[in-house]
């Protein structure tokens, strides 16, 4: 397992810096999935309540990006970060991106949710995306453990999941555009769940990114817009 570990500085003060804006980005987190968590819950109970509760949450995730970027700013300004240190910091800033942007799905899916739901469109014409959300789901705490764990070769490994959430997707599409074809009528309802197919496949996009990022902090490596099999190959996980 490849893993990075904290530099010891002179100061503890600066270690302790580190070691807090690390764990803030867990603890967005942890909220961003228990959005996700319950916006699959109001997803499989048909439950208006908690998926309006969810659509009108998305200003926490916010105020952690918020409040986690000033830190990095301000060790930025104040420690002026070389190497592991410097990576660590531009890692959580991208991160924090990532999860706020998670948190703008999660908050568009509440929303489509609570419109199929007061529309009284049967459960089992929208049951589909439940597949995709639980995979989505899985596939965002694993990257967030990889990111707690500091661990790349975990990273490629979660990382290599996204063309299988791809699939997923497209077979939704797939079947809405049977719906479609059967019954016009239905295209209001279609459209819902195409969006909402789309917005559990940018999560996933997103915990891909997320394992970018530690990959990028433990190896040095910037791997945006590289092959997973090239990934694996230069960090040495085949």
């Amino acid at each position: 397992m490849a893993s990075q570990r904290f530099t010891h500085h002179i100061s503890q003060q600066f270690d302790n810096e580190l070691e807090a804006i690390r764990s803030r980005v867990l603890d967005m987190g942890g909220l961003i999935e228990d959005h996700l968590n319950k916006v699959l819950e109001a997803l499989s109970n048909a439950d208006a309540d908690l998926a309006e509760d969810v659509a009108n949450r998305d200003d926490q995730g916010n105020a952690y990006e918020t409040e986690i970027d000033e830190r990095c700013t301000e060790i930025l300004l104040r420690r002026q970060p070389a190497a592991s240190d410097l990576r660590l910091v531009l890692a959580v800033s991208k991160t924090i991106t990532d999860l706020e942007r998670v948190g703008d799905e999660v908050e568009k899916i509440g929303r489509i949710v609570l419109n199929l739901v007061t529309a009284d469109v049967p459960r089992s014409f929208y049951l589909s995306l439940l597949s995709i959300g639980h995979h989505v789901k899985r596939t965002l705490h694993r990257a967030l453990d990889t990111f707690a764990r500091t661990d790349s070769h975990a990273a490629v490994q979660v990382a290599g999941v996204d063309p299988e959430i791809d699939e997923e997707t497209n077979a939704i599409m797939r079947q809405m555009i049977t719906y479609v074809l059967e019954d016009p009528r239905s295209i209001t309802r279609v459209l819902d769940i195409v969006l909402a197919a789309r917005a559990f496949e940018r999560i996933g996009d997103h915990a891909n990114n997320i394992c970018e990022n530690v990959i990028y902090y433990v190896e040095g490596k910037n791997v945006r817009h590289t092959a997973l099999e090239d990934i694996e190959r230069e960090i040495g996980t085949e």
